[in-house]
């Protein structure tokens, strides 16, 4: 984890994090969606391409982001308590 406090939960099942639980995160998933939106809107039906290049893009940054700011290492997780 990043020094400071988490920006996003690890998940209990699974492999990855989970919903933001501060409000840095909330901002970062807010500020990706509002970007994916407008990209859409302003150039979704001339450049579908380039809009799908965009969200790829903008999925992995978020990804990235969520992954430094978690609050522990992601890995495979069913459940148990570590």
């Amino acid at each position: 984890m990043a020094d400071g406090k988490p920006w996003f939960r690890v998940k209990r099942h699974g492999y990855g994090a989970g919903p933001p639980c501060s409000w840095e995160g909330w901002a970062v998933v807010a500020l990706y969606i509002g970007l994916l939106l407008s990209s859409a809107v302003l150039y979704g039906k001339a450049h579908p391409r380039l809009v799908g290049v965009f969200v790829v893009i903008m999925t992995l940054v978020v990804m990235l982001v969520a992954r430094w700011k978690s609050d522990a290492p992601w890995q495979w997780r069913d459940g148990e308590e570590d």
